[in-house]
């Protein structure tokens, strides 16, 4: 679908929209707690809805509400082919999952999920003692298990998403496990594996989180579980505001562990003008200026930053682009081909890139059918020079359905 915008200035309340990462993690949860869970302020973006198709072909009965998930979770696999569709955290953690299970499961997915490697899939459950095998690194995954424990080493500078499908995985196997993980990258999405595996009746021991203790037949307690606002989808909100709003966002928790809220500190090295309390974030539009940030432990911040330093005097410089390659995009390059095409300068110079700000100016530019760079491009374009029209806009239900939704309420101007 091709959405134009033309410059406008938005005005309003907004709920940002509810986290899908830890939606994802909470379905997991509850599909291996005996008994019935209730996941309160669900998202159920694509990727959601991927993790709760998985949950019923893993056993589970799942029930969508309009503001709640009941799950009753169940060890009886129903079905042993599981579609992740696009989701990276749905392969990356429900793979050790479908371990568990003393049968063959495929794992499969959709569009730029197969061209993303999975051998660091494929190395973690074999030394773990579990047969599985990839279509030359890439997906399909074939999968026998069942997991009982052991040790393992593994890359964390990708992703941290694989170590936490471990590290919900292995509390159920018969026997004791130890993951020894190098060069870590994001690590508060670990902390917010803990935390909720904690809720959920489960421990794990993380020393300096290269190592990981993990003892065997734990259960998982059913539980009632809220998921909070999302920071990568409400950083879209507080840049849009920052360039041309003046904007009241709900839903956003400042003491999260969710490593995108760190956008605050780039918007106010820009000069945005904000006001932070516990309850909403009031930002509205300013003059700018360029900023520098290291974006390594939030590498989902690089579009939004893009977005932001667009805006601003000078030359913004944001760390973090070797992060950027295995997302559904390879986003460095993306970014520079299509703010391009608007007039915004990009330069990528080893692991840091470079943008000038100055006016972006009418384009019709593509998605790549990356949701975040689509909702990039339609922030960025709301004091251009004139139309933007976004090609395979529709990509933004991956994370954020309402995404165009939100942006009319609050008086943007987007047309379909």
């Amino acid at each position: 679908m091709e959405r134009y915008l033309e410059p406008s200035v938005i005005k309003g309340t907004v709920k940002a929209p509810s986290s899908k990462s830890m939606t994802q993690r909470a379905i997991a949860a509850a599909l291996l707690a005996d008994g019935q869970s209730i996941i309160h302020n669900p998202s159920y973006c694509d990727d959601s809805l991927a993790a709760m198709s998985i949950a019923v072909g893993l056993g589970a009965r799942v029930e969508p509400q309009v503001n709640e998930l009941k799950i009753n979770g169940s060890a009886i696999l129903k079905e042993p082919k599981l579609n992740c569709g696009e989701s990276g955290l749905a392969i990356r953690m429900f793979s050790p999952i479908a371990a568990l299970y003393p049968a063959e499961i495929t794992m499969v997915g959709a569009n730029s999920l197969k061209k993303r490697p999975m051998f660091m899939i494929e190395e973690a459950l074999n030394q773990l003692g579990v047969k599985c095998t990839s279509s030359g690194g890439f997906l399909p995954l074939a999968i026998r298990g069942p997991l009982a424990g052991g040790k393992c080493e593994i890359d964390g500078s990708v992703s941290s998403q694989l170590l936490t499908g471990l590290l919900m995985a292995l509390p159920l196997a018969s026997g004791n496990s130890e993951i020894r993980v190098n060069n870590l990258k994001s690590k508060p999405y670990i902390d917010m594996t803990i935390q909720l595996l904690n809720s959920f009746g489960i421990i794990v021991e993380n020393s300096g989180y290269s190592l990981f203790r993990i003892r065997g037949n734990q259960k998982y307690t059913p539980h009632s579980y809220t998921v909070e606002g999302d920071w990568s989808g409400g950083a879209f909100l507080l840049v849009a505001g920052a360039i041309n709003g003046q904007l009241c966002i709900k839903g956003l928790k400042p003491d999260s562990l969710q490593s995108d809220m760190s956008i605050i500190n780039p918007l106010k090295k820009a000069g945005a003008q904000m006001n932070i309390t516990d309850q909403q974030i009031e930002i509205s539009r300013s003059d700018l200026k360029a900023f520098e940030f290291d974006a390594t432990e939030s590498p989902d911040l690089f579009p939004p930053l893009v977005a932001l330093a667009s805006y601003c005097e000078g030359v913004s410089a944001i760390k973090g682009v070797s992060r950027l390659i295995y997302k559904e995009s390879d986003r460095a390059k993306t970014l520079k081909e299509e703010f391009g095409k608007m007039n915004i300068k990009i330069e990528i110079h080893d692991d840091h890139m470079h943008v000038t700000g100055g006016k972006p100016l009418s384009a019709r530019v593509e998605s790549h059918d990356d949701h975040r760079i689509a909702m990039a491009l339609a922030v960025a374009s709301l004091k251009a020079s004139g139309k933007v029209s976004i090609r395979d806009s529709q990509c933004v239900a991956k994370s954020y359905p309402g995404f165009f939704d939100d942006l009319k309420h609050l008086g943007a101007s987007v047309h379909e």
